[in-house]
C-alpha cells in the first residue's frame, strides 16, 4: 500500500521546486521505468496489480502495488499505464574542454517546451551526441513531461545547466555553430566533425549575448516555391536536420 506521505511525495514532484529540494522525480510506464532503473537509484515504483511480472526484474528499492484509483492520483497522465517510478537524480560530472574538443554538443537558449526539449535530448542520444547544455532558464530536464518526451534517452545524455554566455565565450579553439534565420546555407558551409551546436528559443531565436559567442551562423533552407510558407521550423525539427547534416558529413569524410 502506498502511504499517505508517499503519495505526497509523488505529487509534490511535479513541481520544480520540489524536485531540486529533494533530488529526485518520477517517470511513467514500463519502458521508461525499465531503461531509468538501470541508470538512475530507483526509491520505489508504484504499480498495478496486473504489472508486477512486468516490473519483477526491475530495480528499485521498493515495489508497491496499489490501486487504479491511487495510480489516477499519482499520475500525471490521462491515461495512466500502470507503472510509476521515483528516482534519484545522478550527480554529473563537470566537462572540460578536451572532451568538447573531440565531440559534436548541443546547446539549447533558453528552451520553454518541455516536448521540445526532451525531443532535442532523444535526437542527441539518436545521432551519439552525449552532452547537452542548457541556459539555467530552459525548461527543467526533470520535469515529468521533458523525462516523458526523452523516451529513455535521458539515461544516455548528459544534461548541463550552465551560464551559456560565460560557457560559450570560455571555449577555445572549439567551432560553435548556431540556427539563424538568415544564417548561410548549412548545406553550403563547411562543418566540423566536432564542436557546438546552439539552438535558439522558440518564440526568439538564439539571444543577441549567446549569438555574439556564435562562430558561424547556419540557416536551413526552404524548399517551397510559396513564398508565403512557414516563416521558421519548430526548434527540435531544426535541431534533427542540423545534427544529421552533421553526422552525414562525418560519414562522407
Amino acid at each position: 500500500m502506498l502511504s499517505k506521505n508517499k503519495i505526497k511525495l509523488v505529487t509534490s514532484l511535479s513541481y520544480k521546486k520540489n524536485r531540486d529540494e529533494t533530488g529526485l522525480f518520477v517517470a511513467e510506464g514500463f519502458k521508461l521505468v525499465e531503461e531509468l532503473s538501470q541508470v538512475f537509484h530507483c526509491e520505489f515504483i508504484a504499480y498495478l496489480s496486473e504489472k508486477e511480472s512486468e516490473i519483477a526484474n526491475l530495480q528499485a528499492q521498493e515495489k508497491i502495488p496499489v490501486s487504479e484509483d491511487i495510480m489516477m492520483k499519482i499520475s500525471s497522465q490521462k491515461s495512466p499505464q500502470g507503472v510509476l517510478g521515483v528516482f534519484k537524480k545522478n550527480k554529473i560530472d563537470e566537462i572540460n574542454n578536451e572532451i568538447i574538443k573531440s565531440q559534436l554538443c548541443i546547446a539549447l537558449d533558453d528552451i520553454q517546451d518541455p516536448g521540445n526539449l526532451g525531443t532535442i535530448i532523444r535526437l542527441a542520444d539518436w545521432f551519439g551526441i552525449k552532452h547537452v547544455f542548457c541556459s539555467e532558464y530552459s525548461a527543467d530536464v526533470y520535469s515529468t513531461k521533458v523525462i516523458q518526451a526523452t523516451m529513455g534517452a535521458i539515461a544516455r545524455v548528459n544534461v548541463h545547466y550552465v551560464d551559456l554566455e560565460k560557457f560559450l565565450s570560455s571555449i577555445k579553439n572549439i567551432p560553435v555553430y548556431g540556427a539563424f534565420l538568415d544564417g548561410e546555407n548549412i548545406y553550403s558551409e563547411e562543418l566540423s566533425h566536432n564542436g557546438i551546436i546552439v539552438m535558439g528559443n522558440e518564440g526568439n531565436g538564439i539571444s543577441d549575448k549567446i549569438a555574439r559567442n556564435v562562430g558561424v551562423r547556419l540557416n536551413i533552407p526552404s524548399f517551397s516555391p510559396d513564398s508565403t510558407t512557414t516563416e521558421s521550423l519548430n526548434v527540435a525539427v531544426a535541431t534533427a536536420i542540423i545534427c544529421s547534416e552533421f553526422r552525414r558529413r562525418k560519414i562522407g569524410k
